[in-house]
């Protein structure tokens, strides 16, 4: 009898954690783009939605930064890059599949409201030796990858010594690996702007967009076309991701999760 009343408990007891484990939702981790934070977070509200057992949890930060923590051995299931170099360096040293382009975006030019410039006069107000130029920080995060190949594009386009001039007075305000952390809950490129850290930042025209809803009085200003430059977005599974990541992932590149990114000002790949 014994025996029985035992078996029948750990019968109970088996049944009650398997309940319990099934309950618990698979937690999927994202390491994303700083700038496909507001994106990415209702991407995943709406995939949730049809994932019931599944949990999206993110990582926001510079693409490169977040390159080097995945390469050194921290653990993601999907990374969502602002370019496709890292993930495909990833991909190279054998940690992920290869990425998937996902997005597109282009670079804006954010100006405080003190400022007088428009598209046409940009490129002649970031030379001005007055003007305090912030940018994000080439290598570590891509939004500063971009806006050097801007630079390399205004000198190309006759503005001799153009280069050393924009990338020898540019501030690295963010995306570095000694920059300030962004604020959690707001736009990191409003936040510095609206301290009066620069007079005109460069950042992608998504990122302009949430500054100035943030800060109305700072003013998005569009880049001319021929000095513009178009950023592609990769996203890849990483080894040893789960079945729901890679259900996400499919998700993101789906018309519906399309669809999300566009209400963001994201443009297909």
């Amino acid at each position: 009898m014994k025996w029985h009343v035992r078996s029948l408990l750990a019968l109970f007891a088996g049944a009650l954690s398997a309940t319990m484990a099934q309950a618990q939702p698979v937690e999927v981790t994202v390491f994303a783009a700083g700038s496909l934070r507001g994106a990415l977070i209702d991407v995943a509200q709406a995939w949730q939605a049809a994932e019931p057992n599944a949990r999206v949890q993110f990582s926001f930060g510079a693409s490169g930064l977040l390159k080097d923590r995945l390469a050194g051995g921290e653990r993601a299931d999907v990374f969502a890059s602002a370019n496709m170099e890292h993930p495909q360096a990833l991909a190279g040293a054998g940690r992920a599949a290869l990425p998937k382009a996902f997005a597109r975006n282009q670079l804006c030019a954010l100006a405080a409201p003190s400022v007088d410039v428009a598209a046409a006069t940009l490129v002649s107000r970031l030379l001005d030796p007055a003007i305090r130029l912030g940018t994000s920080t080439p290598k570590a995060d891509p939004a500063g990858d971009y806006t050097w190949l801007m630079f390399e594009r205004i000198e190309q386009r006759g503005h001799a010594g153009a280069f050393k001039t924009l990338s020898g007075k540019a501030l690295q305000l963010t995306g570095g690996p000694n920059s300030p952390p962004p604020p959690a809950d707001r736009s990191v490129y409003g936040a510095v702007m609206a301290a009066g850290q620069a007079d005109i930042f460069i950042t992608y025209c998504t990122g302009a967009v949430v500054a100035v809803r943030e800060v109305p009085s700072l003013r998005r200003v569009e880049v001319p076309a021929d000095i513009n430059v178009s950023a592609s977005y990769g996203i890849a599974l990483m080894n040893g991701a789960s079945a729901e990541a890679g259900r996400f992932v499919e998700f993101v590149l789906s018309p519906p999760g399309q669809a999300v990114l566009a209400r963001h000002g994201f443009a297909p790949p």
